[in-house]
């Protein structure tokens, strides 16, 4: 029920955010280059964050290189290190062009996710991997510009520190050098369909 409360969330969100385009948006993944939409998506924007190097950085550090965001957490025990292996192998398919993409991994539990956290977990996915936290407010700031739905809640079997888990949305967007959205993937879109599309928009 949890899942499906979450999917009917994202659907909402994502309607408000792509305008005309909202239909190609939630039929299919990454959008054909070759299709024209109407409107603007209101999906990015402005982000103030910690990366695993414990130093701040803003969403204009990443101006001149293209990013693929994804926002997860690092007690995550299955789809955030799935399509994080997925962003990995895409990049390395895609060769040499694969420099002028950034891999940022954004976290939406800062109360656990810590710089040193963050660095320990996304090294485990190659060094281009950029992992970014920050305080609560900061994190659910980034979260509401990219359209991200996400929930705490009490995971009743568990103790100490993994005594919650996070519900989120599970969407893997592809920012231009200028820092507007193109594109994105739905979470279990192989590393193929990913590379495939990155070289077009490249």
């Amino acid at each position: 029920m949890r899942g499906r409360l979450l999917t009917v969330i994202v659907a909402g969100f994502l309607i408000g955010a792509m305008g005309g385009a909202a239909a190609l948006l939630l039929t299919g993944g990454a959008s054909d280059p070759n299709v024209t939409t109407t409107g603007k998506a209101l999906i990015g924007g402005p982000f103030t964050l910690v990366d695993q190097h414990g130093k701040t950085v803003t969403d204009r550090d990443f101006r001149g290189r293209h990013m693929l965001v994804f926002f997860g957490f690092t007690h995550c025990p299955d789809i955030c290190p799935a399509e994080l292996q997925v962003i990995a192998a895409s990049l390395d398919e895609l060769g040499p062009k694969a420099e002028e993409v950034i891999p940022v991994f954004v976290t939406l539990d800062p109360e656990r996710d810590t710089p040193e956290v963050m660095a320990d977990y996304v090294k485990n996915f190659g060094s281009r991997f950029v992992g970014l936290t920050g305080s609560a407010e900061a994190i659910a700031e980034a979260a509401k510009a990219y359209r991200v739905a996400f929930s705490k809640f009490e995971n009743k079997d568990a103790v100490g520190d993994d005594n919650y888990s996070i519900d989120h949305s599970a969407f893997v967007y592809l920012m231009g050098r200028d820092g507007e959205y193109i594109t994105h993937f739905n979470y279990g879109a192989p590393a193929a369909k990913m590379t495939e599309s990155l070289r077009r928009y490249l």
